[in-house]
């Protein structure tokens, strides 16, 4: 009997069966982590989620219902549908991430359960590192604490799309207006720092179902969807890299004299039979002759589809090399500079082996520098010899062979990797890469070691002890957008000067130098003499050199400059 009480036939059951399964594959699929402090109630929201969105099965009620717990209290704690660990039902907490996945007609979602406590941020790192969306619960009662920055800032570190604050326990306050507008103010404030994309705040009662699956009339006041009307509408499609192709080749298909393909999984972009490309690292060129999967040959390919690419040449391709358009390769180097997790209780040791795996290859690489350790609370940057469990730090690796790299703010998957210790076969840190010059090996001493007596400070020098690199940027707007540019850049601890190009004249190409040799972000304005622009980029360097040639917003310009790794999307001099 369908929906309208028709008896059907068993062909036509098995008709509308195989609809609602092709429906249910075709639904995107959001994946989700939530973060806060201890209590704010964030498996007791998961739980609401589940069991009002009838995502919770039957054995598992019955399993929760007769748990030792709510026989003694008699209620039904909600917290016990993600709690799975005997440790966590007895303290009330979330030690390690619990992952629960549920569906609706609009949208699938996995959900990761993550730890609040300081001592599990490497648990945190782990469920949201593959997160389109980060929900940061809040204690109305308590307002924004420390672990409410610390958990928006690790979000921003791991380059998710949208963030948001949940306003929890608001029947607690009286469901008061002016509480949830006091939150908003100032976690907006300390969100504008993290430059997140997409946030959003919604006040809630995870206990009681408040504008969590359906709006709440006790809030009237509030005029934005339940958070469940949020999770099914929010756009997630464009969060994908479609433009720049990167395909790892993890498994080379030969099965007999008439076949070779290379399979893995789109990393980002699209692909098409013709579209040129070119194999890392032998930079051999060809085009894409059919795009073969088990369900036949497709006319296009997109992340994160798993696909098999036949070449109109034969080329030497082996598992670890990337297929990228010739047009617009990764970063292929030995020196990355990258933020790291490490998830270890082994220490890092500076110089010493560990097996790098990133995308489909994996290779010798070791820590040749530490640039300094972030303060998880204060968000300070700190000087020391190493990093512990929990700790997150800013380094530069050196490989023993080349890796194909981007910014992991512009492509996750080509610019994020695990460090595992080859003895034992532990993952000991995960990375972002930042797409900061590293610099040449020894250029940049590590964190609190001091350098010889009598020995020039050089430009390198310069730049690691900024933490940016060092740029002469020629806006061809007016002085107002630099101005703003300049006080921005400031704002977020960049060593940055801006000069009038009509009021500095022929000396404007030297200044430009010396600032750079600072260690100084140029931002040059007001001339559009390309005699001029030209003499300053040849003296700086092409290299150091950025033209802004339309009159772009601020807020993009310092989106490009966090693009192309100049600075740092969480900039605290960095």
């Amino acid at each position: 009997m369908d929906a309208t009480g028709v008896q059907l036939a068993p062909a036509t059951k098995a008709a509308a069966s195989d609809v609602l399964v092709k429906l249910s594959e075709e639904k995107d699929l959001l994946r989700l982590s939530t973060a806060g402090s201890v209590d704010d109630g964030k498996s007791t929201l998961i739980g609401r989620l589940l069991y009002d969105s009838n995502g919770v099965y039957e054995d598992q009620l019955a399993s929760v219902r007769h748990s030792p717990i709510n026989r003694s209290s008699g209620a039904f704690d909600l917290a016990l549908l993600t709690d799975g660990l005997r440790a966590e039902r007895e303290q009330g907490i979330t030690i390690d991430v619990a992952y629960r996945y549920f569906a609706t007609p609009k949208r699938k979602f996995i959900i990761a359960d993550t730890p609040g406590h300081e001592q599990y941020t490497r648990n945190m790192a782990t469920g949201s590192s593959t997160a389109n969306l980060a929900i940061i619960l809040v204690d109305a009662r308590n307002g924004v604490l420390q672990q409410s920055r610390r958990h928006a800032f690790i979000a921003s570190m791991l380059g998710i799309q949208h963030l948001v604050v949940a306003v929890n326990k608001m029947d607690l306050v009286g469901y008061a207006e002016e509480v949830f507008e006091q939150i908003r103010s100032e976690f907006a404030d300390y969100a504008s720092r993290l430059q997140a994309l997409d946030l959003h705040f919604i006040p809630i009662s995870a206990l009681k179902g408040d504008n969590v699956v359906q709006k709440s009339e006790n809030m009237p006041w509030f005029d934005g969807s339940s958070l469940l009307h949020y999770l099914e509408s929010v756009h997630i499609a464009s969060d994908r890299n479609l433009t720049e192709f990167r395909f790892p080749v993890q498994y080379v298909i030969r099965p007999d004299l008439d076949f070779r393909g290379y399979a893995g999984q789109m990393a980002s972009g699209v692909v098409k039979p013709g579209d040129p490309v070119m194999v890392l690292p032998s930079r051999r060129t060809s085009r894409v002759k059919s795009i073969v999967t088990y369900d036949g040959d497709l006319p296009q390919a997109f992340p994160p589809m798993s696909v098999t690419l036949c070449l109109e040449d034969e080329l030497d391709i082996s598992r670890g090399d990337m297929l990228v358009p010739p047009s617009h390769p990764p970063h292929v180097t030995r020196r990355i500079d990258a933020r790291l997790v490490w998830m270890h209780e082994q220490p890092l040791e500076i110089g010493r082996n560990y097996l790098l795996k990133h995308t489909s290859q994996t290779v010798r690489a070791m820590v040749d520098t530490l640039r300094y350790r972030i303060n998880i609370n204060s968000l300070e940057k700190e000087t020391g010899a190493g990093l512990g469990l929990n700790d997150i730090g800013a380094v530069v690796i050196e490989t023993q062979k080349p890796v194909f790299c981007d910014p992991y703010r512009r492509n996750r998957a080509t610019g994020s990797f695990i460090l595992v210790d080859p003895m034992s076969n532990a993952t000991v840190a995960a990375g972002m890469i930042t797409g900061r010059d590293p610099g040449a090996p020894g250029t940049a001493p590590s964190v609190g070691v001091k350098s010889s007596a009598g020995q020039r400070v050089t430009p390198a020098d310069q730049q690691s002890s900024a933490g940016h690199r060092a740029i002469t940027i020629w806006l061809d707007t007016s002085s107002e957008v630099a101005y703003r540019l300049e006080r921005i850049l400031f704002d977020a601890h960049c060593r940055v000067h801006a000069l009038s190009a009509s009021e500095t004249g022929p000396h404007l190409a030297k200044d430009s130098r010396t600032l750079n040799d600072a260690g100084v972000i140029t931002l040059i304005h007001g001339s559009l003499d390309a005699q001029l622009r030209e003499h300053t980029c040849q003296l700086v360097g092409a290299h150091s050199f950025l033209r802004i040639e339309e009159s772009a917003a601020v807020d993009r310009i310092y989106q490009l400059l966090q693009d192309e790794g100049i600075i740092s999307r969480f900039s605290q001099g960095d």
